[in-house]
């Protein structure tokens, strides 16, 4: 996978078409769908922007937050050819006053944290173009 442009993992059923994140293994979980063939498939990297919201507080592990603590925006973000709404983080330095429901959002990658063994990786939200602040 090329970090300049990631995408994350789903998972769609073969019978209805319809998407899931995260994948899911077992059945499809739509209601009108009853089959189980299930292929993985990966993501658009890019939707818009549908809410937002700010989190103030430090979330419980398994959560890596930086100390001191700063709060952070959350996004949720429409796929453009999925129409699922995923929910993540912001990417480090944009708060909600950078954000705007509708806006064109892309999927980036930044450090989580590392260690003497490795460099762990999550992914974020970011308005496209330079949006934001």
């Amino acid at each position: 996978m090329d970090p300049r442009e990631p995408r994350l993992l789903g998972t769609q059923c073969r019978a209805c078409g319809t998407y899931f994140f995260p994948a899911e293994r077992t059945f499809c979980r739509n209601p009108a769908c009853d089959e189980a063939d299930l292929r993985e498939v990966e993501l658009s990297r890019t939707g818009k922007l549908w809410s937002y919201t700010s989190a103030n507080y430090k979330p419980p592990a398994p959560f890596v937050a930086k100390e001191p603590f700063e709060p952070f925006a959350i996004a949720a973000v429409e796929l453009e050819e999925e129409g699922i709404t995923i929910l993540g983080q912001v990417a480090d330095g944009l708060g909600v006053e950078a954000l705007e429901a509708g806006m064109p959002m892309e999927l980036v990658l930044r450090e989580l944290y590392q260690d003497d063994e490795h460099i762990y990786m999550t992914w974020n939200w970011k308005p496209m173009d330079g949006g934001g602040a």
